[in-house]
C-alpha cells in the first residue's frame, strides 16, 4: 500500500514538472504570435500627384537674373530669370512664386554708326518650379526691345554747326561767305554724327518682364 502511494506521488510530481517545464514555451510561442497580428510601422507615405494643364496665352511675370545687352549679349547665350508672381489655374497654385525660368538671347543687334537702330530680344524655354527636380519644357512669346531713334538728336547735330559756319562766312565774306560757311560747317557736323553710334538698349538684373505661353503645359502637382 505504501508503495503504491509512493508511485502515484511520483508520477504525480513528474507530471506537474513537465507542465512547469512546458508552460514557459507555451507563453513565449503566444506572444510571438501576438506580435506577428500587430501593424507594421512605416518611415514615409506615397506621394499623390496630380497633372494640371496651364493654358496657352497665360502671362508669366517674371523678373531678370541675367542682364541683356544690345552690346555685349550674344545670340543663343543663356538667360535666367524667376517667377514674381505664382501661376494659379482654377484658383490654385500651380506653380509657385520665385520658380526658376530659363531662356536663351534670341537677338543682340548693336546700334549703328550710320543706320540701324540696337535691338535685342529673349525668348523663355523652361521652367522649374520651386521644390521640386522636374524642368519642364515651355514655349513662350519673344520678349524684344528696340533703342528710341535718334534722328532728330542727328538733325540738330549737323544744323547747330551749319550754322555756326554760316555766321562766321557771313561775318567774313557776306552772303557768299555764308553759303560756304554753312557747306563747311555743315560738314563738320556731319562727320561727328557719322562717327558716333546711337542708343543700346539694356536690360539690367532685376528688370521686371512679361511673359505669354504659346502653347499649354502639363505640371504635375502634389496633392
Amino acid at each position: 500500500m505504501r508503495v503504491t502511494v509512493l508511485g502515484v506521488l511520483a508520477v504525480t510530481l513528474s507530471t506537474a514538472a513537465c507542465n512547469g517545464a512546458d508552460t514557459p514555451i507555451g507563453a513565449n510561442a503566444a506572444n510571438a504570435a501576438e506580435q506577428t497580428k500587430k501593424p507594421v510601422a512605416t518611415t514615409g507615405a506615397a506621394v499623390v500627384t496630380r497633372e494640371v494643364t496651364i493654358p496657352a496665352g497665360t502671362p508669366l511675370s517674371i523678373i531678370l537674373e541675367t542682364p541683356i545687352s544690345s552690346e555685349t549679349s550674344r545670340v543663343e547665350e543663356r538667360v535666367n530669370a524667376h517667377l514674381a508672381r505664382a501661376v494659379v489655374v482654377d484658383g490654385a497654385t500651380v506653380v509657385p512664386e520665385g520658380s526658376s525660368v530659363g531662356g536663351v538671347v534670341t537677338d543682340a543687334k548693336q546700334s549703328g554708326k550710320v543706320k540701324g537702330r540696337a535691338h535685342v530680344a529673349v525668348r523663355f524655354d523652361s521652367l522649374t518650379p520651386s521644390g521640386s527636380d522636374e524642368r519642364y519644357a515651355i514655349h513662350t512669346s519673344s520678349v524684344g526691345r528696340t533703342a528710341e531713334g535718334t534722328k532728330r538728336k542727328d538733325a540738330l547735330e549737323i544744323g547747330a554747326p551749319a550754322a555756326g559756319g554760316a555766321l562766321i562766312g557771313a561775318l567774313v565774306g557776306g552772303k557768299k561767305g555764308a553759303l560756304v560757311g554753312g557747306a563747311v560747317g555743315g560738314g563738320a557736323g556731319t562727320a561727328v554724327v557719322l562717327s558716333t553710334r546711337g542708343k543700346e538698349v539694356k536690360l539690367a538684373k532685376g528688370a521686371a518682364l512679361t511673359l505669354r505661353l504659346t502653347a499649354p503645359v502639363n505640371i504635375r502637382v502634389r496633392g
